[in-house]
């Protein structure tokens, strides 16, 4: 799913895998802390794969909810990308990325979910559609 991103100017003081949780925590300098799941960051990667080349191009992502984040991987000195277990290792989140899916985790897994129930599907749907 596509994220509109604004730059905040926010950068990650700590990032913790808390990998029996499946949890991505991120500290941010303005003290914000946001626990983000394996799923929710797999589902909202801003891939091309996923997202395509322009908008319309994007491709709803199922079947994550059992997806594993198993590296991280600095990209410069504004982003990290994301090894999943799923085997898909294109999507760079940087800290704005990062920072839009903590402050808006209710309102976009909301609209996610949603777009699943318009599609027919649940998050337990099989992967081939």
């Amino acid at each position: 799913m596509r994220v509109k991103i604004t730059p905040t100017h926010r950068v990650p003081t700590e990032i913790k895998l808390h990998k029996v949780s499946a949890i991505l925590e991120i500290h941010f300098d303005d003290e914000s802390i946001y626990e983000l799941p394996s799923e929710y960051l797999r589902v909202f990667t801003q891939s091309a794969e996923a997202v395509g080349h322009g908008p319309g191009q994007e491709t709803l992502q199922i079947g994550k909810q059992d997806v594993m984040i198993t590296d991280i991987q600095p990209v410069g000195n504004y982003a990290i990308k994301l090894v999943f277990s799923d085997g898909h290792d294109t999507g760079i989140y940087s800290w704005d990325l990062l920072y839009k899916l903590g402050s808006d985790f209710p309102l976009l897994w909301s609209n996610y979910l949603e777009e699943l129930k318009a599609a027919g599907l649940s998050r337990r749907s099989p992967l081939t559609n």
